[in-house]
């Protein structure tokens, strides 16, 4: 299971990386926008700090000609290790097909639905990435479509595995997490929320406050008697 930061906030992936084990950076252009800042100074300053992890950059051209030129671009300032997001569209699987040709590693994003991730899958897409949170607002399981689509790769023994992205809350990525797809893109926000919690930090306190209770405030097991 590999493990991304949905974000392009430098500071947030600092803190993240920081803390936990993760395995690289997912942008889009909603998070980059957020920023304020021109793409690529941003797109640079995560890959000089993340050094060879993935990086995932969406491209935005309306059309399958424009898609590949800003995968090359892309690319060309990245590195290798960075993947392009390609929408799961007609004209992303034509792009999709190019890039498979020349080598240029994909993934198929934007997918709602088993059959938009499966033809992405059929084209090369290294990962596919279902909106698990989005499927749930248009009134169908979300966790249940992502696992679906994962059998379906399974099954067909193709090469693609799950990015599962857009998560509400961390049930939905403990249920992935617990199934074993490939790989979740979480924000900040849930991030906290997988490893932290009320329950939690009580434990943690009152461990602390008991210890104090017997050697006095401020000693611990590195200098108590």
């Amino acid at each position: 299971m590999n493990l991304f930061i949905d974000n392009a906030d430098i500071s947030a992936i600092r803190h993240i990386y920081e803390y936990y084990p993760v395995d690289g950076v997912s942008t889009n252009p909603t998070l980059l926008s957020r920023t304020g800042r021109a793409p690529f100074a941003v797109l640079r300053e995560i890959r000089d700090f993340i050094g060879a992890d993935e990086l995932f950059v969406q491209a935005v051209s309306p059309d399958a000609a424009g898609m590949v030129r800003e995968a090359r671009r892309i690319v060309r300032e990245l590195g290798e290790e960075t993947l392009i997001k390609i929408p799961a569209v007609p004209e992303g699987y034509k792009a999709m097909k190019e890039l498979e040709r020349e080598g240029i590693r994909f993934i198929g994003t934007a997918v709602y639905t088993v059959m938009q991730g499966f033809i992405a899958a059929k084209c090369g897409a290294e990962y596919v990435a279902p909106y698990v949170n989005r499927i749930d607002s248009m009134g169908f399981d979300g966790v249940q479509v992502a696992l679906d689509l994962q059998d379906a790769i399974d099954n067909n023994g193709l090469d693609s595995g799950l990015i599962a992205a857009s998560f509400r809350n961390t049930q939905q990525v403990m249920e992935l997490i617990r199934c074993g797809v490939k790989s979740v893109t979480v924000s900040p926000e849930v991030f906290a929320g997988l490893t932290g919690g009320a329950m939690i930090d009580a434990a943690v306190e009152k461990f602390s406050a008991d210890f104090a209770s017997l050697t006095g405030k401020g000693v611990t097991m590195e200098n108590c008697d």
